[in-house]
């Protein structure tokens, strides 16, 4: 497994456009997108699962995502099943290590997205997810860990919704534990699959974040040093041996 995509990436754009307010997705097309979360009343929930899937799939502007994640010895596993009308389940898998289970599962909504939506005959996407929590994110604009992933995809469908007023997208929630058939197939491919990196030293969380961690440390320092930004009077800040005070990185608590 190649180690060298293994980053630690900066969490925050602050002025990326997708975020600024009256330009964010839900601003602009608020009617273009709705989510359906499980209601009490499970067997209504999977009733209504059924008609939608069968009325997309009856429909040749239609198409069916469903995704899920799973991490298993640092590895992330991702699989998507794309339905498209009258032709075969096409079926993606990912890999990738060191990543958050959120991280892994908007990977995969933006894979699933960015494959559906580069045939210009679909108008109506359907995502069915057991992480439908994780989707909202995406039109959630307060800064957050995932808002560079949340930016991606929200460009993805800012691009797919202008293209047409009449382009849609559906989230339903579909927990796993239902094991609806259709997602339940899809939730089998993650987890029967397990892998060992060849150097597990070198896929550890911890290991990626000292060497990742003290490299961005290292630019925003040389960044900040160099830049005319922080004034002509901005001051110093030493510790009582009177040495520069550094940026640290610490490991979460629990």
């Amino acid at each position: 497994m190649d180690n060298k995509h293994n980053l630690f990436f900066l969490s925050f754009s602050f002025f990326n456009k997708e975020f600024k307010p009256g330009n964010r997705l839900i601003d602009l097309f608020s009617d273009c997108f709705s989510f359906h979360f499980q209601s009490s009343n499970t067997k209504k929930h999977i009733q209504k699962l059924n008609e939608i899937v069968l009325r997309a799939s009856s429909n040749p502007s239609s198409t069916i995502i469903m995704s899920d994640a799973s991490i298993k010895n640092h590895v992330a596993t991702l699989i998507l099943h794309i339905h498209y009308y009258n032709k075969p389940v096409i079926k993606t898998m990912h890999r990738v290590i060191n990543v958050t289970t959120t991280e892994a599962e908007l990977f995969a909504i933006n894979c699933g997205i960015n494959q559906a939506v580069a045939n210009s005959d679909i108008n109506h996407l359907v995502i069915i997810t057991n992480s439908l929590h994780t989707t909202k994110r995406i039109f959630n604009s307060l800064v957050h860990l995932y808002q560079i992933h949340s930016a991606v995809i929200s460009q993805e469908l800012r691009e797919f919704f202008s293209k047409d007023s009449c382009n849609y997208i559906e989230f339903w929630d579909c927990p796993s534990k239902q094991k609806w058939p259709l997602h339940y197939s899809v939730d089998k491919d993650t987890k029967r699959i397990v892998l060992t990196p060849s150097f597990p030293c070198k896929s550890s969380w911890d290991f990626c974040k000292k060497i990742e961690c003290d490299s961005i440390l290292l630019q925003w320092r040389m960044l900040f040093q160099a830049s005319d930004s922080k004034g002509r009077n901005f001051l110093d800040l030493l510790d009582d041996d009177l040495n520069p005070i550094k940026l640290l990185s610490i490991k979460e608590g629990p």
